[in-house]
Order: C-alpha cells, then structure tokens, then sequence
C-alpha cells in the first residue's frame, strides 16, 4: 500500500475512537505507518485492551472497507493493516522522538491531526526533529507546563511560572488517594467540569526517592477565561522529599 492510502486510514481511526469517547493521538511509526495512542485508565487487564484493539480494527474496516483491513493473514488482506497486535505483550513502544534503523534516520514523531494530511514519513528525519524540539519544546508538552503549586517554592518540585492555564489539584503517594482528591474538585466545580476534555485532565506516575507516587494537574484552556478556577491548596498534598537528607547529612 501507498502512503497516501496509509495517510487517509488515519483519520477513519480517529473517528471511530472520538465515536466511543477516546482521544487518539497520532504519531509517525519512523519506518511505513503511524501510531496512534489513546490513554485509558488503569482498571482494565491486557486481555479486555486487546480484545479493544481487535474491535477497533475490525469498525474502522467495516466503515472504510475499501481502505483497510483487519486480517491478520497477509494473503486475505486488502488495504492497509490496522496492526491490534501492537497491544501485544512482547511488544515495546517507540518512544517520542525516537531514532528508527532506517537509511535516513527516520524518527518516530508526534503529530497534530491538522498534521496528518501533509505529513510523508522522509520529512520526518533526525535533523528535521531535533529542530521540531527545539522550536516547540515537542507539541505534547506545549499548554502542560503547571504554575507553582501553593507554598512550594524551592527545592526538587519547584515549578517554573507558566501562562498556560494550568492548575495542580492533587499529589499523594497512592493513585487513589490523589483520584479522590480530584473528586473532590470536580465536586466544588461542578460548572467547570463538563468544559474539560479527556485529555485536559493530566494524571502522572512521578519518580520518588524509592517508589512512584501521583500527581493530578488539569489544563484550563477549554474553560471560558472569566470561569477559570484559580490555584488553590491541593486536595492531597503529599511530598515525597519530605524525608531526603542533604547530602553532607551523612549521619
């Protein structure tokens, strides 16, 4: 298959995810296709998310049958191949901005949809994104930068000062005890709730000294700027240097 039949599966593939309420993010695979990710909680086991994948592959075929195909099989396939066993547990992921084994140092890069119509994978070189990074800082990072949090000022989870409208509702040491927090939230602002999409609210596994904890931010830029909730003390503010010692505490 062309790439240009490749390039028009991808947004029957958006389609369909935004039809079942998730948000697809695309990404040049560095080699022949695009990746496309969707963040999904933490509840659901391997085999629930795979058979996900295969359902997925299989609507996208019925709904552009003449583009795509769900057959594994390579001699019963017509079109170009939604890859569901990418969720498959020998798999790994090429990570953002990552350098594929390719003649002309292709990378795997991520894309706006707005991106997707004109993209051809040979643009997507080493040079070409290491000057993409620089310019933009990679366009998943753009508008997800927090402001300060209340009372933290100094030391390792010093924020720097942003004008993205982006608040900090919870840190805790358990996910459950930070989405309950964030329940909390939603509950005093139950008039800015419903203006967030899925992607605006940001939930991050954080590196501590000896184990992960939780981070909850939520990115304001769909709410209307005069309802804009500001910074208020977290919910669950955990700190999880609380007990560093400085390094010339050797006792």
């Amino acid at each position: 298959m062309g790439w240009d039949q490749i390039r028009d599966v991808a947004p029957a593939t958006r389609e369909v995810l935004e039809d079942v309420g998730l948000v697809g993010w695309p990404k040049t695979s560095g080699s022949r296709g695009f990746h496309i990710y969707c963040r999904i909680q933490r509840r659901w086991t391997f085999t629930e998310v795979r058979r996900a994948a295969v359902a997925l592959a299989r609507e996208v075929e019925r709904r552009v049958p003449d583009l795509a195909t769900s057959k594994w099989w390579k001699e019963e396939r017509h079109g170009v191949f939604l890859d569901y066993n990418q969720n498959a547990k020998d798999r790994t992921v090429a990570s953002v901005y990552s350098v594929r084994p390719t003649a002309d140092a292709r990378v795997s890069t991520p894309l706006l949809w707005n991106e997707v119509p004109g993209c051809r994978p040979e643009d997507r070189h080493r040079a070409a994104a290491a000057g993409r990074a620089r310019r933009s800082g990679g366009w998943h990072r753009r508008g997800l930068v927090p402001l300060p949090a209340p009372g933290k000022t100094s030391g390792p989870t010093r924020r720097r000062r942003s004008s993205v409208p982006l608040i900090e509702v919870a840190r805790s040491g358990t996910q459950a005890e930070a989405m309950a927090g964030l329940e909390r939230w939603k509950a005093r602002h139950a008039d800015v709730w419903p203006y967030l999409e899925p992607a605006d609210a940001l939930v991050d596994s954080m590196r501590g000294r000896s184990s992960t904890w939780t981070r909850i931010r939520l990115n304001l830029r769909h709410v209307p700027e005069g309802q804009r909730p500001p910074q208020e003390p977290l919910e669950v503010d955990y700190d999880p240097w609380a007990d560093a010692k400085p390094p010339h505490d050797q006792s």
